[in-house]
């Protein structure tokens, strides 16, 4: 059975420029791509990972 993401842009992606990602969240994982690239390839967090990576860019 195949499950249907349901994708939302970043909110730090500007309308104006080409640097837009998206991301979608499913049990347990966040997935994340490149809004001009649809098809190309993903990036999968488990929600742990993601949490970390999100404190790891706060410090940024």
């Amino acid at each position: 059975m195949s499950t249907q993401l349901a994708w939302f842009k970043s909110s730090y992606s500007g309308n104006d420029g080409p640097d837009c990602l998206e991301a979608a969240i499913s049990h347990p994982t966040i997935h994340i791509r490149d809004s001009k690239n649809k098809d190309g390839a993903q990036l999968v967090f488990t929600r742990s990972s993601w949490a970390e990576f999100l404190v790891l860019a706060a410090e940024c």
